[in-house]
């Protein structure tokens, strides 16, 4: 069998039954045999797409989305995709083509050297040099992208080990798996002891509690110790947000209760959260007075941001478990004082965001989504203003989905994402709420979408610039708007029409409604415009390189829980 073949067969050994991709001159064997062997491939616009494509795929399903792509410019333009996946730890198996061996390194007809370039943004990556090492490559490949710390990885396969036979023996030889990092819970009885000790604990969750999907767990050890449960960015939808303990997120554009609350804890159960300095703020003076168990499956992440810590390695499922195992026979204290405090900031934290005003008000949108959309709906988001109004007024409650570029903060990651969420779950109403700048960047791919009958939808936020931006200017370079206003615009409505798609344009938010349940009964991708008021911005805000000392609020923003940062309860040495 060539090499070509063996590589689609190991595929399919893997449990692979989609990949996305776009075809050209060094994975023409791939694709000449991808014709016989039964896998449906998705032939995406872009390759970002492709990769932001199986990034969505695996997000919803738990396993790798494969991406191909050939040599060069196909390589090239995978990376900001496999790049966006590392950052959010999402697994995702990518193929680039190569030039022969026999010429590599003579600066041949779309060479590059996407090992190299590839290697910082992912977590192995493999040059197959001959085809014999097809069968192993490829098994190793999906084994070390789904255990440990779940990530993306890169497989560069030149065309000449494509055409090569396959020794059978080799296709036959029993796949042996490398050794992954061990879990350390050394360190568990200390952080019993912290937690049995702690007045004031809240429990932080992060991407890790997603990706373990430990969230009915997370819930139990907060139940037993009594403490709130607030999110970061990547965290979002770990723990149903309608369960009274949970408050929601924290950060750069958190609610004011879940910041007020990490901050004015005596400890911090931190489970798979890197404390990003979008969650934390000045990391100089985050978590100087509180003592913190941080549990991450990765150990070279535990102490790396924060030190001082009670470090426990191990995916969240299994060391929540532990956590609880050694707390069930112990007599808790009771934390009254704590937790009704939390109680009563959380009632005075609870915005009204069901506002009417023209141009529509941002909020409102995400209050009418919070309304019309099922409860196993998947709400994929872009970069900027809409993401973070997403992040702090969508609820993801019982069986929804939020997906987000947390990491690296990708523009155009949404829509691409929302398509490969639909594959993986066709049944569900699968939307991406866009910015008007993010979704140009990727919104060829609704010819993609037409064609294979991925029926997603997008509500664009359309402020005519690249809001955040905007909002960044005026609030910290003095009002001096440099390139962040659009010319014209492009009509989204004639776009959609354009590939075949359904589109329709909102100026009033009393229109709102009929648009998003018109969108989930299209036949086709739906595009909504909705036309936003440019001058609201997503407050409160924590400036960038400052604490929680230093939050903007807005005039929207109802807060009486005081300072945002009082003298914590004092933790013992």
């Amino acid at each position: 069998m060539r090499g070509s073949r063996v590589a689609l067969e190991m595929l399919k050994e893997q449990g692979v039954r989609v990949v996305f991709g776009i075809p050209g001159g060094a994975v023409l064997p791939l694709y000449d045999d991808l014709y016989d062997v039964g896998l449906r491939h998705v032939l995406c616009r872009h390759e970002q797409g492709a990769a932001h494509m199986a990034d969505g795929f695996a997000r919803v399903l738990k396993r790798p989305g494969v991406c191909i792509a050939t040599s060069g410019p196909g390589a090239t333009n995978l990376i900001t995709g496999v790049a966006t996946a590392y950052m959010d730890s999402s697994p995702m198996v990518a193929i680039t083509g190569q030039v022969a061996t026999s010429v590599m390194g003579n600066d041949a007809f779309q060479e590059v050297d996407a090992f190299g370039l590839m290697m910082p943004v992912v977590k192995h990556n493999w040059r197959i040099e001959s085809a014999n090492e097809i069968p192993r490559v490829f098994r190793e490949a999906f084994h070390v992208a789904t255990h440990g710390r779940t990530a993306p990885v890169h497989i560069d396969f030149p065309v000449d080990a494509q055409r090569d036979e396959v020794d059978e023996a080799k296709i036959k030889q029993k796949f042996v798996p490398r050794k992954q990092t061990k879990r350390d819970l050394s360190n568990v009885l200390d952080a019993i002891k912290f937690i049995e000790e702690a007045e004031a604990p809240v429990v932080m969750v992060g991407g890790g509690a997603r990706w373990s999907q430990a969230g009915t767990d997370i819930l139990r050890l907060a139940e037993m110790i009594q403490a709130p449960v607030v999110t970061t960015l990547m965290g979002k939808g770990a723990v149903p947000e309608d369960h009274p303990l949970v408050l929601g997120p924290v950060g750069m554009h958190g609610k004011m209760v879940a910041t007020y609350v990490l901050n004015n804890c005596d400890t911090i159960v931190a489970l798979g959260t890197r404390f990003s300095d979008r969650s934390t703020g000045k990391l100089s003076e985050f978590g100087k007075q509180q003592r913190i168990v941080h549990v991450d499956i990765d150990s070279s992440e535990v102490g790396k941001n924060v030190s001082n810590v009670v470090g426990l390695v191990g995916d969240v499922y299994t060391v929540v478990h532990a956590l609880i195992a050694g707390l069930e026979n112990r007599a808790l204290r009771k934390r009254t004082a704590w937790t009704e405090r939390v109680a009563g900031l959380k009632k005075e934290c609870a915005c009204d965001f069901n506002l009417s005003g023209h141009p529509i008000l941002p909020q409102k949108i995400v209050w009418e989504l919070n309304r019309l959309l099922p409860d196993d709906a998947i709400l994929t988001t872009e970069v900027g203003r809409n993401q973070m109004w997403a992040e702090h007024f969508f609820d993801v409650r019982q069986n929804r989905i939020f997906m987000t570029s947390g990491g690296l903060g990708t523009m155009g990651f949404g829509f691409p994402a929302a398509m490969g969420a639909k594959v993986a779950a066709p049944e569900r109403f699968v939307i991406d709420l866009a910015g008007d700048g993010s979704f140009q960047m990727t919104m060829k791919e609704l010819a993609t979408a037409r064609e294979n009958g991925i029926n997603v939808a997008v509500l664009v936020m359309n402020d005519n610039a690249l809001g955040m931006v905007l909002q960044w200017q005026r609030m910290f370079y003095g009002e001096r708007y440099s390139a962040v206003h659009f010319g014209p615009m492009p009509d989204f409505v004639k776009i959609a029409e354009a590939y075949g798609c359904e589109g329709v344009r909102v100026a009033k938010d009393g229109d709102l409604e009929d648009a998003i349940v018109r969108a989930q009964s299209a036949e086709t991708p739906f595009v909504i415009d909705a036309m936003i008021d440019p001058k609201e911005d997503m407050l409160p805000i924590m400036p960038p390189g400052r604490s929680a000392k230093e939050i903007i609020l807005g005039p929207r923003c109802i807060w009486k829980g005081g300072a945002t940062v009082e003298s914590p309860v004092p933790a013992r040495p």
